[in-house]
């Protein structure tokens, strides 16, 4: 029995994709919190369908992958602010406009190119056929959103929740703006070949929505959102091995999951509050 519980542990490219799940997974679970506090959830979705349109202009041109769906999610962000800002279309539609678009764009380019990239592997990860150098760039790109957000999380919680207030108390809420959107599009290029463009979305809104129901303080909602992504990522690998599944959708399944339970016992917490 405990042969057959550890034998996940024992084929390398198990080991990786567990590593790889948690390294994607925290800084996602971090920013998750923001998106979902200032309703940005729309805005995840949208970076992560824009960044096809730079994947393969970057292999068109001879340049690191990373670098393409990064300036593209950028490109989205910076785009979907300025429409906003000159125009009287609500920002949840332009967004809807700007990613479809920008996916469309990028679907049509792929399919005139010849390339050894597979697509299903953009759009949903292949966790199992990771490369060190792949494990290396999350590590970096995990390192750098943590200590920014445990450095600035005051910062950019009064930015989601009051920009008027902060840039009044002098806080440069351009900078601030635009850096969580170079985050979001940093942790999505990060999680490209872990989980694919698709199912990035889900990593960075169930983790947030699920600390979310569970407490109204900021700090432990960081928290909560870490331990249910890094948990749900390791469990959804290690289970998928057993279930002869993709882990990207299991990991997804298990967050889902999470959140129906805890929904619905909040549900029955509060009827029986309201009863008392």
């Amino acid at each position: 029995m405990i042969e057959t519980l550890l034998q996940p542990f024992q084929f390398v490219f198990m080991q990786k994709a567990m590593v790889i799940a948690v390294l994607v997974a925290v800084p996602m679970a971090l920013l998750s919190c923001f998106l979902v506090l200032k309703g940005w959830s729309l805005m995840g979705d949208a970076i992560s369908h824009s960044v096809l349109p730079g994947i393969v202009i970057a292999y068109v041109i001879g340049i690191p992958l990373a670098i393409g769906a990064f300036a593209a999610g950028m490109f989205c962000a910076i785009s979907t602010g300025y429409l906003t800002e000159n125009s009287r279309v609500k920002e949840d539609t332009i967004m809807g406009v700007v990613f479809s678009g920008m996916f469309g764009l990028g679907v049509v380019m792929y399919r005139k190119i010849e390339t050894d990239i597979h697509l299903d592997h953009i759009l949903f990860g292949d966790m199992l056929g990771i490369f060190p150098v792949d494990l290396i760039q999350s590590a970096i790109i995990a390192a750098a959103t943590i200590l920014i957000i445990v450095a600035r999380r005051r910062d950019l919680l009064l930015n989601v929740f009051d920009p008027q207030h902060a840039k009044a108390i002098g806080l440069p809420t351009r900078i601030l703006h635009y850096g969580l959107l170079a985050m979001i599009s940093l942790t999505i290029v990060g999680a490209l070949k872990a989980v694919g463009l698709i199912l990035a979305i889900a990593l960075l809104v169930a983790p947030g929505a699920i600390a979310y129901l569970l407490t109204d303080r900021f700090d432990a909602m960081l928290i909560y959102s870490v331990i249910i992504a890094a948990v749900s990522s390791f469990l959804g690998v290690y289970s998928s091995f057993f279930m002869d599944s993709a882990p990207a959708p299991t990991i997804v399944l298990f967050m889902t999951s999470i959140f129906i339970v805890v929904f619905v016992w909040q549900s029955i917490q509060h009827r029986y509050k309201g009863a008392v």
